[in-house]
């Protein structure tokens, strides 16, 4: 078992650990986590031995084999899996003595090494190998081309398969998910939940952690806190650990009435559809675990957009590709302010090339793309990072756009977004990849989009700023298509899913876990098709076109309602702020006294008058739902 003894570190002035101690027995497969920059790497480097503890001990079995997976991947011409292979070092020797006793023609020695490569794994080594790398997205044709050929992401699953191929008995993976699509994180699951060895695993992605841990490290205020179970479990058990403690509980009570608001909205519009229900549990469960997240310092939320035009895109008949390669072919897709999108499919099928579209990056081969004239488009994508102005800081990017704005007012905003003090003056060129993904995401929220276009905005994000985000983009008024490996995101903001397959995008009707099941099995697409997609694909040309219109028109006709609905959301939130400041008011002992009746009388007067409010907006949100209720049954009636 690995035990961590009392240790103190510190990077820099920095104490990032302080009389911390855990114990990782053997078979265990633990997460650690906790926010960017509280050591969790840094404990990587103890265990390895390339770091020391300034107090304590870090006791790992000397005879442990400890496989972790390479930071930088060399531009060799080796091709990919001789490179994968590469990584089994004892294997490779075994091999290089092989072929020196077989060249000095040693009989006994060639027999024990042929009895040691066996035990070894050396005669299915290229098949495990293949195997790995096709669960990881790599095409046949791809094992036998040099690593050269590979870009930088891709060279990153290289050395990920290296360290899933090495024999080990404890197996460290830091943030395995963040270069790979949702069908390699499924396979890798899988392949993760059948590990022998012991694992600890850093990830910010919860449905990950959900699938693949059973134990939970937490790096809290320079300690760590360890939990049985995975990652929902930990969420349950640290909620209740601070609602016991009460600490700062009352922070949360704002937007835990936003998030109830959210959820009878969507129930009491929610159809049978699997997906749907699915989503109600997961945003039930996230009620109940908002105080685990009480202490984030992340707090944003998207602003109302200037205008919501309707449709903001349509797209009739696409052809997207690159050159002669056709990605995509007779792409419809009407999008209004409500739409929530969440775009599913295999690596490489064409999920990053829509969205490029739909940003203006790429221009269709054929067919018609409309963008409205009030569409303000606001578009994440990794690339993005590498526009940021590396001298410039967080302060001096919002200050270009918008040259009005008080400093006070910007550093308060971007104090939302974690840049507090003397970070929100520091220039870009030394932040991590996560400060730098939350800064563009700053940039993108401040602009007050009505389109998002979202292509894995998680990557390089923890676990509270995903949660924030998530908050915030349920709250989003426009519409939004999103591609991402987090299912937890998927999950929590999407209301429809579309299957981007074989050169076609069609509505997929199951939910996430159907969709994992189809990647496990392999199903072909004609299958898939049948089972869990719109038949709008199996139908006529004409049938699909009209369906499509269907869908459109019914969005344009209930969006008035949904405004209404919205209105009156936000007026109950605000009048329950109201009325939550003057309970506080009530609760202080001295305004009982005689000389403090005259304001005691007001204060009352008031909750009265706010109360009056309330139940009026409540049961305008009530005619709103029925009215609502009452236009979509009408139009499913009559279509």
């Amino acid at each position: 078992m690995i035990q961590i003894q009392a240790i103190s570190f510190r990077r820099g002035t920095k104490h990032l650990l302080q009389d911390a101690s855990a114990t990782l027995f053997a078979g265990h497969r633990a997460a650690l986590i906790g926010r960017n920059g509280c050591g969790k790497s840094s404990l990587f480097a103890l265990i390895r031995g390339e770091l020391e503890v300034d107090e304590g001990e870090v006791l790992v079995p000397s005879q442990w084999r400890i496989v972790s997976v390479a930071q930088e991947t060399p531009a060799t011409s080796r091709s990919a899996i001789d490179y994968v292979i590469d990584g089994d070092r004892h294997l490779r020797q075994l091999q290089t003595e092989l072929a020196v006793a077989e060249k000095a023609e040693q009989g006994d020695e060639i027999a024990h090494l042929h009895a040691e490569l066996a035990q070894a794994g050396a005669y299915d080594v290229e098949a495990r190998a293949a195997t790995i790398l096709d669960g990881l997205g790599f095409s046949q044709q791809q094992l036998t081309h040099p690593v050269s050929d590979f870009s930088g992401g891709w060279r990153m699953r290289l050395n990920l398969a290296q360290a899933l191929l090495c024999p080990s008995d404890l197996l460290l993976l830091d943030e395995p998910t963040n270069h790979l699509d949702l069908d390699a994180v499924i396979w890798l699951e899988k392949w993760l939940q059948r590990y022998e060895g012991t694992l600890l695993l850093i990830s910010h992605d919860k449905a990950f952690i959900d699938q693949t841990a059973n134990h939970i490290i937490s790096v809290e205020q320079q300690s760590l806190v360890t939990y049985t179970g995975n990652y929902s479990s930990y969420e349950k058990q640290r909620a209740e650990r601070l609602r016991l403690q009460d600490i700062e509980y009352q922070k949360q009570q704002q937007k835990i009435d936003h998030l109830n608001s959210f959820i009878t909205r969507f129930k009491a519009k929610a159809s049978k559809a699997k997906q749907a229900q699915s989503r109600i549990k997961q945003l039930e469960k996230m009620e109940a675990l908002m105080p685990a997240h009480q202490d984030s310092s992340f707090r944003f939320g998207f602003s109302a957009p200037a205008s919501l035009p309707s449709p903001l895109v349509g797209l009739e008949d696409i052809a997207l590709g690159y050159g002669e390669h056709r990605v995509l072919e007779e792409v419809k897709l009407n999008l209004v302010p409500g739409s929530r999108i969440g775009l599913l499919g295999r690596n490489g099928q064409g999920k990053s090339t829509l969205i490029k579209l739909l940003a203006g990056e790429l221009a269709p081969q054929l067919g018609s793309f409309t963008l409205s004239q009030g569409c303000t488009l606001g578009y994440f994508a990794q690339h993005q990072l590498e526009t940021l102005d590396p001298e410039a800081s967080p302060l001096l990017h919002l200050q270009r756009l918008d040259k009005k704005a008080t400093e006070q007012d910007l550093r308060n905003y971007l104090g939302g977004f974690d840049f507090h003090g003397d970070a929100a003056l520091a220039p870009v060129a030394p932040m991590s990849g996560g400060e730098k993904a939350r800064l563009v995401l700053a940039i993108l929220v401040y602009q007050k989009p009505n389109l998002l276009l979202l292509d894995e905005p998680t990557n390089h994000l923890d676990l509270e700023m995903r949660h924030a985000l998530t908050l915030a983009l349920q709250t989003f008024e426009g519409a939004m298509v999103l591609v991402s490996h987090d299912r937890f995101l998927l999950g929590a903001v999407c209301e429809e899913f579309y299957l981007v397959d074989q050169q076609k995008v069609a509505p997929f009707k199951g939910d996430l876990d159907d969709y994992k099941s189809w990647i496990l099995s392999k199903q072909t697409p004609s299958t898939v098709t049948h089972d869990s997609l719109s038949s709008t694909d199996t139908g006529p040309k004409e049938n699909r076109k009209e369906q499509k219109r269907l869908e459109a028109e019914k969005r344009k006709l209930l969006h008035p309602f949904k405004q209404l609905l919205s209105q009156a959301e936000s007026q109950m939130d605000k009048l329950n702020l109201a009325l939550a400041d003057i309970e506080n008011r009530l609760a202080d002992n001295s305004l009982y006294l005689d000389e403090n009746k005259t304001e005691l009388t007001g204060i009352i007067a008031k909750r009265a008058e706010l109360s009056q409010s309330l139940e009026e907006v409540e049961m305008a949100w009530m005619e709103a739902q029925e009215a609502l209720d009452n236009a979509e049954a009408d139009f499913d009636a009559t279509s």
